[in-house]
C-alpha cells in the first residue's frame, strides 16, 4: 500500500518502463475509448466526475499507468492498493481513512486494487458502500475476466475498460518516444533503425513493458561493449528467445483453442497448423490439443468422413506413445486431415434434438415388441412380440417394424448432410424410410 500525490515523477533511477509512464491522455496509446481526444470517458475524468472502472488485460497494457493518469488528470488523492499482499483488513483501514478525508476535506479518493481478482466475491463486498456513497472511485486491474471474479453488485457499479495487447505499431513508437525522449537512453544509443525497433516490439509481444525492459537491457550492453547504434543484428545477438503470451487457464488459454478448433471447423489447415504451433511452443498441454481433436472429428466431422474419429483418436495414442517432440507429428497430421475432410455436425445436432425431446417428454414406454425377453415369463407377458428380425428379410429391413416410442413415430433426428460420405448415408436412410409405411 501506498499513498503518493498524483504528480509525483519517476526517479531516475526507476526502470525505464516507469520512467516513460505516459503523463497524459494524449501519450496513452491503444485505448481510444478512454484516452482518445473525444472520448466520453475521458472527458468525464477531465471534468473531475471519475466513475469506477476496472482494467481488464494482458501484463504490459497499462492498467497501472491508466490508473494513475487517471487520479494525476482528476486531481485525487491515490491509494494503490495490492490484493495479492494484503488482504480485508488493510483495506478497511484505508477505507476508514477515505471516508474522514471526504468528511473533513470534501476530497474523494482515488483507491487502486490491483489483481483485484484474488479478493473472493464476499471480500469484494468491503467495497460497495463506500463506492455507492462516492467515497471512494475504485480502480481495479486484473487480467482474469470480471464476469467470472468479480460479483455482480461489484460488477454493476462499474465500468470495464478492456484493454487489448498492443499492436505492434504501438509498441514501436513507444520505443522510439524512449529513445528520443528518455536521458539515460540518450546517452547510450545515438542511432537506430526501424528494423531494430520492430524487433523488440515483436519480442515485447504486446508487452510494453517487456518492450521497454529489452530495449533498456540492450542499451546498456551495447555501451559496455563500446556501441552507440542499435540495428537488428544487434538485437539479435543480444535479446533473450521470444516468449509467447499463453496461460493454462485464463483467457489466452480459451482464446486460443477456440481459434485453434474455429479453423479446423472452417477447413482452413495452415490457421489449424498455426494455432497448434502456438499452443506447442507456449506450453499448452499436448494432451489437452488431442482430447480436442477427438471431440472434433465427432462433432465437427461426424459421419461425412467416418475416418476422421480413427485419425483423432490414433494420434492421441500415437502422442500417449511418443510424448514430445516426435508427438507433436502425429497432432499436426490429425489436424491437417481434420481440417481438410467435409464436415456434418448432423450427429451432434441429432443428440441435442433427441435429448431435448428426452428432457421435454419424459420417459415415453418402450414399445412391446422392442423390449428384450430373456425368460418365459416375460415372453409370456408380450415382451418382444411382433419383433421381425431384419437379417431375415433379403434387403436387410423390416419394413413393418418401428424403432421410436409411439408417441414419437416418424420423428427425425438426424438428417444427414450433403457432404462427404454423409451423402451416402442420406441416400441409405431415404431408401430404408421409404420402405416402411
Amino acid at each position: 500500500m501506498d499513498l503518493f500525490p498524483p504528480s509525483e515523477p519517476a526517479s531516475a533511477l526507476s526502470p525505464l518502463a516507469e520512467r516513460m509512464r505516459p503523463a497524459t491522455f494524449d501519450d496513452v496509446v491503444g485505448v481510444p475509448d478512454l484516452a482518445g481526444a473525444d472520448a466520453p470517458l475521458r472527458r468525464l475524468i477531465e471534468n473531475g466526475r471519475v466513475p469506477s472502472l476496472v482494467f481488464w488485460g494482458p501484463p504490459g497494457t497499462g492498467k497501472t499507468t491508466l490508473a494513475r493518469l487517471v487520479s494525476r488528470v482528476a486531481n485525487l488523492p491515490f491509494v494503490h492498493f495490492s490484493a495479492v499482499t494484503s488482504g480485508v483488513k488493510e483495506v478497511k483501514a484505508i477505507l476508514e481513512e477515505a471516508r474522514r478525508r471526504a468528511r473533513f476535506e470534501g476530497t474523494r479518493t482515488v483507491l487502486f486494487v490491483d489483481e483485484i481478482h484474488h479478493f473472493n466475491k464476499n471480500q469484494q463486498d468491503a467495497f460497495l458502500p463506500y463506492v455507492e456513497d462516492g467515497t471512494i472511485v475504485l480502480l481495479g486491474a486484473t487480467i482474469e475476466n470480471p464476469s467470472f471474479y468479480l460479483n455482480r453488485a461489484l460488477l454493476s457499479r462499474v465500468r470495464v475498460v478492456v484493454l487489448q495487447a498492443h499492436a505492434e505499431s504501438d509498441l514501436v513508437g513507444l520505443l522510439r518516444r524512449a529513445l528520443e525522449r528518455d536521458e539515460a537512453l540518450r546517452g547510450q544509443v545515438t542511432s537506430w533503425t526501424e528494423e531494430a525497433l520492430s524487433a523488440v516490439a515483436r519480442w515485447g509481444n504486446g508487452d510494453a513493458r517487456r518492450a521497454l525492459s529489452l530495449l533498456e537491457e540492450t542499451a546498456a550492453l551495447l555501451a559496455s561493449e563500446g556501441g552507440d547504434r542499435l540495428d537488428a543484428d544487434v538485437i539479435t545477438r543480444l535479446a533473450p528467445t521470444l516468449q509467447l503470451r499463453h496461460d493454462r487457464g485464463g483467457d489466452d488459454h480459451y482464446d486460443v483453442i477456440s481459434a485453434f478448433i474455429k479453423s479446423v471447423r472452417g477447413s482452413d489447415p495452415d490457421a489449424a497448423l498455426y494455432w497448434l504451433a502456438h499452443m506447442l511452443e507456449a506450453g499448452e498441454d499436448p494432451l489437452f490439443i488431442a482430447r480436442r481433436l477427438v471431440i472434433l472429428a465427432s462433432e465437427d466431422v461426424g459421419n461425412a468422413d467416418p475416418r476422421a474419429l480413427q485419425v483423432a483418436v490414433a494420434a492421441l495414442e500415437a502422442f500417449r506413445f511418443l510424448g514430445l517432440p516426435e508427438g507433436a507429428l502425429a497432432l499436426a497430421q490429425a489436424t491437417t486431415y481434420l481440417a481438410s475432410v467435409p464436415k456434418s455436425n448432423a450427429s451432434y445436432a441429432g443428440l441435442k434434438a433427441a435429448r431435448a425431446m428426452v428432457k421435454s417428454r419424459g420417459n415415453l414406454p418402450v414399445p412391446a415388441h422392442l423390449k428384450n425377453a430373456p425368460t418365459a415369463l416375460l415372453k409370456d407377458i408380450g415382451n418382444s412380440e411382433g419383433y421381425d428380425y431384419p437379417h431375415d428379410h433379403a434387403e436387410g429391413i423390416a419394413p413393418s417394424v418401428h424403432y421410436l416410442p409411439d408417441a414419437l413415430r416418424g420423428t427425425r433426428f438426424y438428417e444427414p448432410t450433403q457432404r462427404g460420405f454423409e451423402k451416402k448415408i442420406g441416400e441409405l436412410l431415404d431408401w430404408v424410410r421409404g420402405r416402411r409405411p
